[in-house]
């Protein structure tokens, strides 16, 4: 018997517009549709008017449940995977059915659509080149403070999520350990009241007043290296790492003038004869 599809379907994070055709064509063609909310993704497909089996497929039943799913795949059932909102797996019930229809050989098939770290993250004004997705930070002090620690030193721009009545005091720590760097805070991405906050640590928690909804911070990356592995570098490195950090040209040249202790004309000339 030929076995099951197993299809990861993104939906909306807000706006019900923002599905893809796509995606409504293989939620009509699927045998079974697993969701971590059963009433939300029934209003999903009350919506677009697809009658389909729901079956509860959510964080505390994921590992009795991936055995039923994995069982129907395997009997040639076609399933989609739905999470509230947004992308299946991330950050959400998805990857653990995921790792299981691999080992069993089961065709995996992502339809792409929504995603709110990717949404706030095109939209903040911070750097999209390189970026760190670091979803809840832990609730423990330690592992909470360890993973500060890591986004302080990473130098790409970080993405957390958190919830309302933990903003402040997550803000808070972010500007103890990491200092009061440029930071944008989203939430109601594709909504109504959709807002994007950008500015300093300091200023953004002034501005922030009865925090309600699921908000997403995006931290502004800063490069951290000591100068004796700048001047490791060849001059042309040193210059490139100055200018991924947006810094212009002059900016640049005095910045490695200072960190080699050399006359800013000798680094001038040499990129003036490049």
């Amino acid at each position: 018997m030929e076995k099951g599809i197993l299809y990861l379907v993104a939906t909306p994070i807000g706006n019900l517009e923002d599905i893809t055709l796509r995606a409504i064509k293989i939620l009509k063609e699927v045998d079974l549709v697993a969701a971590e909310d059963t009433r939300q993704t029934l209003k999903l497909l009350n919506h677009l008017e697809i009658s389909k089996p729901l079956i509860s497929y959510h964080r505390h039943n994921e590992e009795v449940k991936t055995d039923i799913l994995i069982k129907k795949l395997n009997d040639g059932e076609n399933i989609a995977i739905v999470t509230d909102a947004g992308t299946p797996a991330i950050s959400d019930p998805g990857e653990e059915i995921v790792k299981e229809a691999i080992k069993n050989n089961i065709k995996v098939v992502p339809i792409p659509g929504a995603c709110a770290l990717i949404n706030a993250l095109i939209a903040s004004g911070l750097d999209t080149k390189e970026f760190s997705f670091y979803a809840f930070l832990p609730l423990n002090k330690k592992l909470r403070k360890e993973k500060l620690e890591e986004i302080k030193n990473d130098g790409k721009t970080a993405i957390i999520y958190e919830a309302p009545h933990r903003l402040i005091s997550t803000l808070n720590e972010i500007k103890e350990l990491l200092g009061n760097r440029d930071i944008v805070i989203a939430k109601e991405i594709t909504k109504i009241h959709e807002t994007f906050i950008r500015g300093k640590i300091e200023e953004i928690i002034e501005k922030i007043e009865n925090p309600k909804g699921e908000y997403i911070i995006l931290i502004n990356g800063e490069k951290i290296k000591k100068e004796n592995e700048l001047n490791k570098l060849s001059l042309d490195e040193h210059y490139e790492f100055y200018e991924k950090q947006g810094m212009e040209k002059k900016e640049i040249i005095k910045k490695i003038a200072k960190d080699r202790k050399l006359n800013k004309n000798e680094i001038y000339q040499y990129f003036l004869n490049k």
